[in-house]
């Protein structure tokens, strides 16, 4: 209404510009950045959280024997940090990204939902505050692991109908902040800037946000059979009345194992963003990417019982299901390939976010092959269930999706704050994280290889080596985080450093480094006239 007012008045409304202030603009926020910043200071809070959770873990593992929490507890703590950790602090903060870049990334003045973006967050809030909440209910927190299998969640205490509906909240969060993201790129980006002229980042989220509006309904039926087969007797997964708990486990990997690819793609879009920036190089194979990320998306849906071969699966089911995993190796080993070759011969500084993304690379790489491994059913037949799982799982979810995060906050810290960060604190972070995370999950192979179950509160005497070098790891990392946010985050929102500049990284592309850092609150009110390549602005 105010562009038609302008229009005809001639008036400078500049009022209309000014950022709100005080409480009622966050609270009331359908600003894309602001709410980008509060999805990545909630996600933030969440991996604090389920950090603690953790460490809580790797305490009672520190050596053999009960020491701090009976074996009840120890299972919510590894319920409840899977938990929090997929659906609070992941998940939240590649939405937290996607609100923050796309509509930068592509010329748009703001998401194509304002006010749904805003619900999409406050959803959330609520939602954590249940699955928190829940350990101080009767009986504690849920406690069947966090793949919420059935016949535990039938037996569970309230907090299991709590966790239920945190679920439902989360995901509904989920279906409206990726419709959001939809409707955006493929309505609003700016003339010129065809489908395979977008950044990747952008290309990840695209993709994403269909595998979330595919298979979060998906999550949501298994957990409403749940519900009903705890309290208003159905026999869906209760073999009492007839009913298959394997039946659930389908369900559940055929949701969890696309979620799996949801928790990682952002972070090949975010990998693919800074490793041309600091090779100062184009990306290699770009059309390459984008049909391998369709493709990963693709197969997601062919390969979710894999996670089930010990459940009695026919051959026939198990050679179907382990060659389809393989086959994923093969649009993954591109994307791996294009970000080496785009190194290959560039002119290469390591900063922060690219010393995160080469990171990302070389540690991802490794929990690919472990995956690969795990892929073949014989073998995964003796891994099941053990601390191989474990390792490959966070090999692929913390060096992968949290590593490449790191990458992306570092890369458009300087565009968010106007503030560069030091640039020695982050390289800190960088070699403290890498190193207390290998400590923490290397050891964790020869555990699951010598037999060692996961979920289990105590072991015996063989296991207590590597189990004390993981908890002594675990702690090195988490207090790596606290590192992180005192040093890097908490100065950088103050506005405290060297100012940035309009395109602090010489050889970064793309509309965002068009707009002055800090960006302003609103950016591309008309749609920007780009050039050739779709990454400048002309005039």
């Amino acid at each position: 209404m105010s562009a038609v007012l302008d229009h005809h008045d001639g008036h400078d409304h500049d009022h209309d510009h000014h950022a709100p202030t005080g409480w009622r603009r966050w609270v009331f926020a359908t600003n894309h950045k602001d709410i980008g910043t509060l999805y990545l200071l909630f996600s933030f809070t969440m991996l604090m959280v389920g950090g603690v959770l953790a460490l809580g873990i790797r305490a009672e593992l520190f050596q053999p024997g009960l020491q701090l929490v009976n074996p009840e507890l120890f299972n919510q703590l590894t319920t409840m940090h899977g938990l929090i950790m997929v659906f609070g602090a992941i998940m939240p903060a590649f939405v937290g990204f996607a609100n923050w870049m796309i509509p930068l990334q592509i010329g748009a003045s703001d998401m194509a939902f304002a006010r749904m973006n805003n619900l999409s967050f406050w959803l959330m809030i609520p939602a954590a505050l249940m699955l928190v909440g829940s350990f101080f209910m009767p009986g504690g927190a849920p406690a069947a692991g966090w793949t919420l299998y059935a016949p535990l969640t039938l037996q569970m205490g309230p907090s299991m109908d709590a966790g239920i509906f945190a679920m439902h909240i989360l995901g509904a969060s989920s279906i409206m902040g990726s419709i959001n993201i939809i409707v955006t790129i493929l309505n609003m980006r700016a003339p010129g800037m065809t489908l395979m002229k977008m950044p990747m980042f952008a290309w990840t989220w695209l993709i994403t946000a269909y595998l979330l509006i595919a298979v979060m309904p998906v999550l949501a039926g298994a957990i409403t059979m749940t519900l009903t087969d705890r309290h208003f007797g159905t026999s869906f997964f209760n073999p009492a009345g007839g009913g298959d708990p394997v039946m659930y486990q389908h369900i559940f990997w055929f949701f969890g194992h696309p979620e799996v690819y949801i928790m990682i793609l952002p972070a090949f879009g975010i990998v693919s963003q800074v490793v041309p920036a600091f090779a100062r190089k184009k990306l290699f194979g770009y059309a390459s990417m984008v049909y391998a990320t369709g493709s990963i998306a693709i197969l997601s849906f062919v390969v979710w019982a894999h996670h089930m071969f010990t459940t009695g699966m026919p051959v026939t089911g198990q050679l179907f299901f382990m060659y389809s995993t393989m086959l994923i190796a093969v649009p993954t080993g591109v994307k791996i390939f294009n970000w080496i070759a785009t190194m290959w011969k560039g002119e290469m500084t390591f900063e922060t976010p690219m010393l995160w993304a080469v990171g990302f690379i070389f540690v991802f790489t490794m929990g690919g092959f472990t995956g690969l491994i795990l892929s073949v059913a014989p073998i995964d037949i003796q891994m099941q269930d053990t601390y191989y799982v474990v390792a490959h799982f966070h090999y692929v979810l913390v060096a992968g999706s949290l590593f490449a995060m790191f990458s992306g906050i570092y890369y458009w810290l300087p565009k968010w704050t106007g503030v560069m960060y030091s640039e020695t604190k982050g390289k800190i972070h960088f070699w403290w994280s890498m190193i207390s995370f290998n400590i923490t999950f290397f050891p964790m192979h020869f555990l699951g290889l010598a037999g060692m179950p996961r979920r289990y509160a105590d072991y015996p005497m063989q296991f207590a080596d590597f189990n004390m070098i993981a908890s002594i790891g675990a702690f090195g990392f988490g207090f790596a985080q606290v590192y992180f946010f005192i040093a890097v985050v908490i100065p950088a929102m103050r506005g405290k450093g060297e100012k940035a500049s309009q395109k602090p990284w010489e050889g970064a592309e793309g509309l965002e480094w068009e707009v002055p850092s800090p960006a302003p609150f609103h950016t591309f009110e008309n749609p920007p006239k780009l050039d050739a390549t779709a990454t400048k602005v002309i005039g």
